[in-house]
């Protein structure tokens, strides 16, 4: 039933404004689910699906990944489609509207999606009060909730970790982890930081930023790398993340390696990219680090693919699109077999 949603409405509509129409059907519940899908499609994962990472049990590994949910407005209902854990994000540190539109495009063709988004979003400050008002709810404390963290646009790479660090203050204490994205193409300079020079101040201001917010408790933190890194750029990120003692990295985002346009790829072209360098992380980093594999996994053998690979847990968001709300539930089903 839903290739007949996906051909003849969601293909009719524009994908800014189908992103936004599924953001708000989620953000009410799990009825559109049941018309989309009916309860059969969305199993619970077997108990021998879950997952031991980044101090937490997650029921299954595939979550949803950032870009689908910025404002955190949908988790219960994104939740209830079968995703262990719900990324939001990227949250700036002051509210922005993103870049010019259209920005947002299907390649249909490779089953892609293509943005030059430009991290809008509402900003942390009215982030942080709705993620209060969820953690507060009957329903909203047990889901797993990572918040990805980006650069304000308008901020200069100097101030940078001043940026992100009031980011990590106000929303570690509604967060079970916490990612810090130096990795979209879509923000002018923001990939550069992704050197270990720049990197490394960033990264050492958010955690004492999360520690003074949260006090006691230990919210993990992990980096968002790009596709695109140079094999030994990639080597140099995993370095700095033992020897700083981050708890994870999530590779990869959106790669601009193609010649659609402008904006980052997601989808299957990134798969083979994505799992080159989740291997290498993996031998780079040793086992225990937890490693996040994200990027063109569409199938069950793509999933057990990365996490052959070395991935700890997996993410998706493109074949979500494609695939239906009943994809996440067939896919951690499935792993639980493996």
């Amino acid at each position: 039933m839903y290739d007949l949603v996906l051909r003849n409405v969601i293909y009719r509509m524009d994908p800014e404004f189908a992103h936004r129409f599924a953001v708000v059907g989620f953000r009410y519940g799990g009825r559109l689910l049941r018309a989309l899908g009916g309860r059969r499609s969305f199993p619970a994962p077997p108990a021998s699906a879950a997952v031991h990472a980044l101090g937490m049990e997650f029921a299954a590994p595939l979550g949803l990944a950032a870009g689908m949910d910025k404002n955190g407005e949908a988790v219960r209902g994104l939740a209830a489609a079968g995703f262990s854990h719900i990324e939001i994000g990227t949250v700036t540190a002051r509210a922005q509207p993103g870049n010019d539109r259209p920005r947002s495009f299907r390649e249909k063709d490779v089953r892609g999606l293509r943005n030059r988004m430009g991290f809008n979003n509402e900003g942390a400050d009215a982030v942080a009060r709705r993620l209060a008002r969820l953690r507060s709810g009957r329903k909203g404390g047990d889901v797993i909730l990572g918040v990805n963290i980006g650069k304000t646009k308008v901020t200069s790479p100097e101030d940078a970790p001043t940026d992100y660090g009031y980011s990590a203050r106000l929303l570690a204490p509604y967060a079970d982890y916490l990612v810090v994205n130096v990795s979209s193409p879509n923000t002018p300079g923001l990939r550069d930081l992704q050197s270990t020079d720049a990197l490394r101040p960033i990264l050492e201001h958010v955690r004492a930023a999360a520690d003074d917010a949260v006090g006691d408790r230990h919210v993990p933190l992990l980096v968002k790398i790009a596709p695109d890194l140079a094999d030994e750029d990639v080597d140099a990120v995993a370095d700095l993340a033992v020897e700083l003692g981050l708890d994870g990295i999530v590779a990869t985002n959106t790669t601009i390696g193609h010649d659609r346009g402008p904006g980052g790829l997601s989808g299957p072209p990134l798969l083979p990219r994505a799992l080159e360098v989740i291997t290498r992380l993996r031998a780079r980093v040793g086992p225990g680090m937890c490693l996040v594999g994200v990027g063109g996994i569409t199938t069950v053998a793509d999933a057990r693919a990365m996490l052959a690979a070395g991935a700890t847990l997996l993410q998706g968001y493109t074949a979500f699109v494609y695939e239906g709300p009943a994809w996440p539930a067939r896919i951690n089903a499935a792993l639980g077999s493996r």
